[in-house]
């Protein structure tokens, strides 16, 4: 089974660019985990799924570290969850940068 956790956004300070990390930027975060979360959606118990509060913290506390490539900070977040949650079988991790206007 599949949760999303879409749009996550954060300012942060990634680019190559010296700019890019003294001004910052606004990014979007997406999170796919897979899991079985079947006893949770019978019991509505949060201890047998994954908790959103505890991924939030895991991406914020990774998009807060400074990185060239936010390929790098993909791979971060999806092994840091992977390490810190064992309830989680597979993550998928979109990083995106948002245009300024």
């Amino acid at each position: 089974m599949i949760i999303h956790l879409n749009s996550i956004r954060f300012y942060a300070y990634h680019g190559c660019l010296p700019e890019e990390t003294k001004i910052g930027g606004n990014y979007s975060v997406d999170v796919t985990i897979e899991t079985d979360f079947s006893e949770a959606a019978k019991t509505d118990n949060l201890n047998l799924t994954v908790d959103y509060c505890d991924v939030f913290e895991i991406v914020k506390k990774e998009m807060a570290i400074p990185s060239k490539l936010i390929e790098h900070v993909g791979r971060r977040i999806a092994l840091s969850l992977l390490n810190s949650i064992p309830r989680i079988d597979a993550v998928k991790v979109c990083v995106t940068r948002l245009h300024r206007r």
